[in-house]
């Protein structure tokens, strides 16, 4: 996935706005998929994306499909026979 691009978003549960884009989380200790991070690094939901945390992977959809379809050919060319 290339660099994701900083969003403004109007964040609840700190009442003010922040930046936020998507991450793809590493595969260490948990399946690899995606995270909504924001810059609130202190903030206590930080990479979590669960309630009352109003971030979730479904805000950044597009980018997900996008991602997914790049990622396609590669996944093709592994699962072919002698490859």
């Amino acid at each position: 996935m290339s660099r994701a691009r900083w969003k403004e978003f109007w964040c609840t549960v700190v009442s003010e706005r922040v930046l936020i884009r998507l991450r793809r989380v590493d595969g260490f200790g948990r399946e690899r998929g995606y995270v909504v991070q924001c810059n609130q690094a202190e903030c206590q939901y930080v990479d979590e994306n669960l309630p009352p945390c109003p971030l979730h992977t479904g805000m950044f959809a597009e980018e997900m499909k996008a991602a997914e379809a790049a990622r396609s050919p590669w996944n093709d060319e592994e699962s072919r026979p002698g490859a």
